[in-house]
Parts: C-alpha cells; structure tokens; sequence
C-alpha cells in the first residue's frame, strides 16, 4: 500500500491526533510509502508533498499533541481540470489510497476524487476521517474536534457570566456554527444553577426574530440584572435571511462578502448589529458583544480525552479501511464516553449537515434541553472548579 494523507478545512486541537494515528497503523500494516499533502488536496494538485513513512515515535507523539493542521489544510473546491492534477500525482507517485480528513465539504470533494478514479480505471481507496468543530458529520454521534472546542467555549461563557455577575451588563458572545448549533450550545455545559449565564441560547436550527431577542433580553436583565447571550454566527429569520444581513440592511450599513458572494459570517459584523438593535431598542447600560472567531478552534488546553481518543480511533479505522481497499467514511458512535467506529459509502456524509434535534432544544425559550446536557457533558469532559459569593441579607457571606 501505497498512501497520502491530507487535512481539509479549519484545523482543531484533536486533528494531528488522526494523523499520527493513521500513520502509526499504516506503517504496522505494512504500507511501503506514507505521505502527506501540504495544504490538503492541493497539496496533491502541485504534487507538495513529505514523507511521513520514516517519522519516529517521538515525532508522530509530538504532532499528534499539538493542535492546529500539522500539514496546513485548504478549502479549494476542485473541478475537473483540478481532478486531473491530482490524478496526475497520484499516477506519478503511485498511490493507491488516500485519507483525508476534514468535514463535510472534505468529504464531497473526496467523493468527487473517488469518482473520477472510478470512471479512469483507476484502483484507488478513499476513506474520510472525520473531523469538524461543528458536529455536524451525519451518521455520527459526534465529530472529532467538537468537543474541545465546546470545552473552550464552555470555559469562555462561564467566566464571561462571572464577569457580568461582577460588574453587571448584557454580553452577547457570537460563536462559531453556519448551520447547526451544536458549538453555541456548548456555551451552557458549565451553568450549576437557573440564574447562571448563558441565560439566552441562539442557534441556526431556530428561526430568529430580532425584536424578540430584544424583549429577551430586556427581560432577564430585568430579573438579574445582568444578561449573557451566546449566539450562533449563523442565526437566520424566518425567511432565511442570515440575521447579520437583515440588522446591517435595516441600518443602512454594507457587509462583507467572500469571493463567491456568500455573506462572512466570522467578523465582529453580526455582533455589533445585535449591539445595535439592543441601544436602538432603549435598552440602555453596559452592553458589550464579541465574535469569538478562530480562537475556539485549536485551543490546545481545552483538550478533551474524549475528544483525543475519538481522533485516534478514526485515524486508525481510516487505515485500516484503506489497508483492505475500501472506500468510505469512518464513522463515530459514543454510549456516554465509550466509542466504536463504522464505515458508511462516501455519499452519505459528503456535503450533508447534522442539525441538533428538537429535544435537545428548550422549547418555550431561547435555551438547550436538559437532553443536550446529557449527550455533551461526557464527551466534554469535567467542569472548572466555579464558586460564586452571596450575601444573605443580614450580611452572612455564603460559597455558591
């Protein structure tokens, strides 16, 4: 066996844990060449790619523990003139697998790779490994990255509440999440009681109504006098319209768009507008509002074990897979803690989203479901130790 290896899309604290993994196993099955593709599939398109077959064991642990695409990634779409330069050097090199490991669009494009090969003729394993903060990989319980990054995103919320519980105002922190709000939702893990922020939980899987958001607002602020907001980048209204297109438009204000024409949903522009509505609405005091941007990504002291074993399994079950000529994607499946893997055709993942549930959503509020607290807190691993101080009114100090 001869293999490549690539990474695909936004990196993770877990994702050279599938690397070193796959590598590990393809060597002790015998692979005669492992390589890897600089900047994923594109690394394939320009034939820049390293040898990974010799690396010891020091090294592979050393990558494996370091977060971030150890291998840089890409997220090139590629046509068929672009297909032909990957078959090109894997003609030249003569590979006969290939592991990519990325989310959905990784996966389509693998699909798309597959299929080309299929119609030349030519013997080729392609297996995808799943990764993706956003935990949207259909068939899976879960996506390798996911849970350190709703680790750090927990961790950020919780001393965000404490920070407004000190000094009382309204936050509203902007997550990452196009589509699912699974990582959003990660903002309430470490809430101990009903008065602890998040105290308002937005997700694309809701339709997002901005004056409603507002009364929301209004009134938990009114009862605690502070309110904590997480909001998913991604939060359309009812018509579909991304919400930071509709709040921008109605200011009169421009957004900024990528090169296919799709709105940027990771700038500070969907906080700021939500800011805006809530002064414009008369509400009135500390309001402050933050895109949390790429730092959530790759944080590497949020790491979750469980998240560390996940990537591992999905490497080696990726090579493994290959080893025997098979196509397809790893899948992952967790009883609380406990993981197993599975091999799913290409097609059912590739360019497929997993949206949460309804039960995993509160159903009269903009909140999770105690169902969603139940599936994230073993992945996610243990809480900080969190105490908060309370003064009785007969002045007796109490530990909360």
């Amino acid at each position: 066996m001869r293999m490549v290896i690539a990474q695909g899309g936004g990196p993770t604290a877990v994702i050279n844990e599938s690397l070193a993994a796959a590598v590990r196993r393809a060597r002790a099955l015998g692979a005669k060449t492992v390589l890897g593709a600089r900047n994923g599939i594109r690394g394939l398109a320009e034939d820049r790619l390293v040898d990974l077959t010799a690396l010891d064991a020091a090294a592979l642990d050393a990558v494996a523990a370091t977060a971030c695409s150890a291998l840089g990634s890409t997220r090139d779409k590629p046509d068929a003139a672009y297909l032909e330069r990957v078959a090109a050097t894997l003609d030249r090199r003569g590979l006969d697998a290939m592991l990519y490991i990325g989310g959905n669009d990784t996966a389509r494009t693998l699909a798309l790779l597959a299929a080309s090969a299929a119609a030349a003729g030519r013997t080729l394993a392609c297996v995808h490994v799943p990764k993706t903060i956003d935990n949207d990989l259909v068939d899976s319980d879960l996506s390798p990255g996911w849970p350190s990054a709703a680790r750090f995103v927990a961790n950020a919320f919780a001393g965000l509440d404490m920070d407004m519980w000190a000094m009382p105002g309204i936050y509203v922190g902007v997550v990452m999440g196009r589509h699912a709000g699974w990582l959003t939702a990660a903002a309430a893990l470490w809430r101990r009681g009903a008065d602890d922020g998040p105290h308002l939980v937005y997700v694309p899987e809701r339709p997002f109504a901005a004056d409603r958001f507002a009364d929301d607002v209004r009134a938990v602020a009114a009862r605690l006098g502070r309110c904590v907001v997480a909001v998913s980048e991604g939060i359309a209204g009812a018509d579909g319209k991304p919400a930071v297109q509709a709040l921008v438009e109605q200011a009169g204000g421009e957004l900024e768009c990528d090169a296919h024409g799709n709105v940027q949903l990771t700038t500070s522009a969907l906080g700021e507008a939500l800011r805006g509505h809530l002064l414009a609405s008369g509400i009135i005091g500390r309001v402050r509002a933050d895109t949390l941007g790429f730092v959530q990504r790759a944080y590497a002291e949020c790491r979750s074990p469980v998240d560390v074993d996940a990537a591992r399994r999905v490497g080696t079950a990726a090579a493994e897979a290959a080893a025997a000529g098979h196509s397809g994607a790893v899948t992952i499946r967790a009883d609380g803690a406990s993981l197993s893997t599975g091999l799913v055709p290409l097609d059912r993942v590739a360019g497929k989203k997993r949206l949460m549930p309804e039960e995993f959503l509160a159903a009269e509020r903009a909140d999770v479901a105690p169902a969603f607290l139940e599936y994230a807190l073993p992945l996610v691993g243990p809480p900080p130790p969190l105490a908060h101080l309370d003064m009785a009114a007969d002045g007796t100090v109490h530990v909360a």
